[in-house]
């Protein structure tokens, strides 16, 4: 993949739906979020026409306190897994990527400083000022392996009635850590948004 990446989202839409674009802005992913269904459901596709279904997210329980989000292919088979610690994610973000089938987590995603967050938040919800909170405030999650070595960064970008985040590759990845991480960052963006 050609990197930075850009994640993108209209903030005002009755199903979540993203992009992801490549440097020359090129749309390598479309994601959709499947509403009323009692398990979240994702399905990621290579473009917006849905023709070729890259793969699919689930929750393994109703409850997304502490759930975890297993991603199959279009085949079925599992490319891995994302998680979110409940009691360290109640102020700082925190999620731990898994290989198929492994307890052990390859990777750990944080949010580098959850004043930016907070402060979005605080500011996107007072009209008109709201409008400038993605000018002013720049939330950032890292994604590191289980040695502190950086992976990948996926920093909020300023932009008027959409979110835009880019996506920094920050060392040596498999085609498979890749992939995990890039749906990792998906389902981290789906779920931080409900936070603020």
């Amino acid at each position: 993949m050609n990197y930075p990446l850009t994640l993108r989202f209209k903030i005002v839409a009755l199903a979540p739906q993203m992009f992801v674009e490549d440097a020359d802005g090129q749309t390598i992913l479309y994601v959709r979020q499947k509403l009323l269904k009692l398990k979240e459901q994702v399905e990621v596709f290579t473009d917006r026409s849905r023709a070729t279904r890259l793969a699919h997210i689930q929750a393994n329980r109703i409850l997304d306190w502490s759930a975890r989000y297993m991603f199959t292919d279009a085949s079925g088979e599992e490319i891995g897994s994302v998680g979110r610690k409940g009691l360290r994610s109640l102020w700082k973000a925190h999620y731990e990527v898994f290989n198929p089938g492994d307890e052990q987590h390859d990777f750990s995603i944080h949010e580098e400083n959850p004043w930016a967050k907070v402060a979005d938040s605080v500011v996107g919800g007072i009209p008109v000022l709201g409008f400038f909170s993605n000018y002013l405030f720049h939330p950032s999650y890292l994604a590191a392996r289980a040695d502190g070595t950086p992976a990948m960064r996926v920093t909020k970008q300023p932009a008027f009635w959409e979110g835009r985040f880019r996506i920094d590759k920050l060392g040596e990845l498999s085609a498979r850590e890749e992939l995990n991480l890039l749906l990792s960052f998906l389902m981290l963006n789906l779920l931080e948004r409900r936070r603020g």
